[in-house]
């Protein structure tokens, strides 16, 4: 008898001995094969079954659902309960600004925060950063008790020196209310200091989530372009974006049609911006040369509440304004975008890029004239394709586009913290780049670089704005 590995091979003597027996051979291996065979199936098993349910498992942690494309049209009416008008025995508001007692503190949502463990709540405010608050969080559970925790807060650090700044109110559940609804903010930890509830946004994170590109634009004021308004919004669906959420502070009748369109839809959340009710809100970001006492209308709480409120509804969000368009080079649409660059850069960074201005006081190229269109108020943008040459040598006023679980802070020209140290990588303007689209001054000895890439849209967008035009009553069919 000898063996060869752990399979006996027995030899039997047969009447001519120079022969052995092959059936013999193969009964005694026969229930060896059979167990390796069970083995390398139990393997490619785990491999395809079990590993990737593991997997996912695991991804679990970091609260990533996938996303699954826009809602249908009636999604939120049929999802959406009405607010009840009083919780725990006191009003319902639903901001977008409610003011914290005697404090110079204005809070702007509050949501639920399932990054942490414990889960907490963060409420987005504006506050006077000269002001020593000791916040209370005042809780309304679900049996109608009140719970009171004391709130930590921090104020970002791109104030821009003015009085008030973006300020994180963050409050610890207490043992005795584990599922709270309603938060209010306030500088007692008396239930007789409440004047009202605030609804807690994002109480469960969806098994898949309702849009793949959310476009948050702050601010919109005093604003009356819209052509380009509709161009906006058309591009942005040609790009593949399912939401866009605009915080309004003041436009005409004619743009406030044309938003209220779009609303019906669903495609535009509007957040009315009333902060000018309560703060001087200055016209830009030089306090020396645009007076006030809050940075440029408010725009970075907005930014930071927009990224709060759409952190479990979005997979990624883009920080931008209405005459910014971030295009592709090489493809299409946001969604071939993205893959090629999280293959590129992973998924754990947001993405930045290169602003490239498009003036509307160069050359007009009347290639996509649409003479329909000239009597809308706002510039046709398919007749500026020449841009200013980037200068390397001063800041770029990037703008970004971001998976919004990963963001802590965020301002107007990238992101100040993020949950894993990471910030963003910029984009190589070869794959994309913002085309910012703007009236403005440019030295006469510019060379402008011809740059044709938005007239490859131009065959879908055009037809796509005659349309609304035509729903909104501004041009004849």
């Amino acid at each position: 008898m000898f063996s060869k590995g752990k399979c006996e091979v027995k030899y039997e003597l047969l009447d001519n001995a120079s022969e052995s027996n092959p059936s013999s051979i193969k009964r005694s291996c026969l229930p060896k094969i059979c167990t390796i065979i069970l083995v390398l199936v139990f393997i490619l098993m785990y491999i395809l079954v079990i590993l990737p349910k593991i997997r996912e498992e695991i991804s679990k942690q970091y609260r990533y659902p996938k996303p699954v494309g826009p809602k249908p049209k009636n999604h939120e009416a049929a999802t959406k309960s009405p607010l009840p008008s009083k919780v725990c025995n006191a009003e319902v508001k639903n901001g977008p600004l409610i003011k914290v007692g005697s404090f110079r503190t204005y809070v702007i949502g509050s949501y639920m925060d399932h990054r942490y463990e414990p889960r907490q709540i963060t409420s987005v405010a504006i506050a006077y950063r000269f002001e020593d608050v000791p916040y209370h969080c005042m809780m309304c559970c679900d049996g109608g008790n009140i719970s009171s925790t004391r709130a930590m807060h921090s104020i970002h650090s791109d104030h821009y020196n003015f009085d008030y700044g973006t300020a994180d109110i963050t409050c610890e559940f207490s043992p005795d209310c584990y599922s709270p609804t309603h938060v209010a903010i306030t500088s007692s930890d008396q239930a007789g200091s409440i004047t009202s509830f605030q609804p807690i946004g994002n109480l469960v994170i969806p098994k898949s989530f309702p849009f793949t590109f959310t476009v948050c634009i702050s601010v919109m004021y005093n604003y009356s372009k819209v052509l380009n308004l509709i161009q906006a919004m058309e591009m942005f669906k040609l790009l593949g974006v399912q939401r866009v959420a605009i915080y309004k502070s003041s436009c005409d009748s004619d743009t406030q049609k044309v938003l209220d369109y779009y609303v019906k839809m669903g495609f535009v959340e509007l957040i009315p911006w009333t902060v000018e009710d309560y703060i001087k809100v200055s016209m830009g970001w030089q306090k020396d040369k645009s007076p006030g006492e809050l940075h440029y209308h408010g725009q970075v709480p907005a930014l930071n509440d927009c990224v709060h409120r759409y952190m479990y509804q979005s997979h990624y969000v883009a920080l931008q304004d209405l005459d910014e368009l971030i295009l592709p080079l090489n493809v299409r649409t946001w969604t071939e975008l993205l893959l090629e660059l999280e293959k590129m850069h992973g998924t754990e960074v947001g993405f930045e890029f290169e602003n490239n201005v498009f003036p509307f006081t160069a050359k007009a190229q009347m290639n996509y004239e649409q003479k329909s269109w000239n009597s809308i108020e706002g510039t046709n943008v398919l007749k500026y394709v020449d841009r200013i040459p980037v200068n390397p040598y001063v800041f770029n006023n990037i703008k970004v586009i971001v998976n919004p679980r990963l963001v802590l802070e965020a301002t107007v020209h990238g992101l100040l913290k993020t949950v894993n140290g990471h910030s963003t990588v910029r984009v190589n303007h070869d794959i994309a780049r913002l085309y910012h689209s703007k009236d403005i001054e440019y030295p006469s000895d510019t060379h402008l670089i011809r740059d044709e890439r938005l007239w490859e849209y131009a065959e879908d967008l055009i037809p796509a704005v005659s349309k609304v035009l035509q729903d909104c009553g501004f041009i004849k069919t």
